[in-house]
């Protein structure tokens, strides 16, 4: 047997062995991407799972800043309804205008006399 031979040999039985390795691959690929029981299926599951969870969160802010929209009006709402609470408080508990504290006195205007000098 000649070099050439063997060396021919050697490449024969290198290329069957990488043919068979190369099926046994493949076989493994197509059941890893089998979409009803194999991985293929399982990333599928999960991308339906992301976005079922992602139209759930743009829901959920959604809500919430109308929520705190809602809540944002009210409390102004209240913060007004308790001055003019505090302000009828102030008006009912005074007796006359001279016991009005000064924020609530209602305001007169006060007009300069002009004196004029005899000359």
């Amino acid at each position: 047997m000649t070099p050439e031979y063997l060396f021919q040999a050697t490449l024969l039985a290198a290329s069957l062995g990488l043919g068979a390795f190369c099926m046994i691959l493949s076989r493994r690929l197509r059941r890893l991407n089998d979409l009803e029981t194999g991985l293929g299926g399982a990333i599928a599951v999960m991308a339906a799972e992301v976005d079922r969870l992602d139209r759930a969160i743009r829901g959920a802010r959604a809500e919430a800043t109308e929520a705190g929209e809602a809540l944002s009006r009210e409390i102004a709402a209240a913060r007004t309804e308790r001055a003019l609470w505090d302000l009828r408080q102030k008006i009912t508990l005074a007796q006359s205008p001279a016991d009005l504290p000064a924020a609530v006195a209602p305001v007169r205007r006060l007009r300069k006399r002009v004196v004029v000098a005899d000359a």
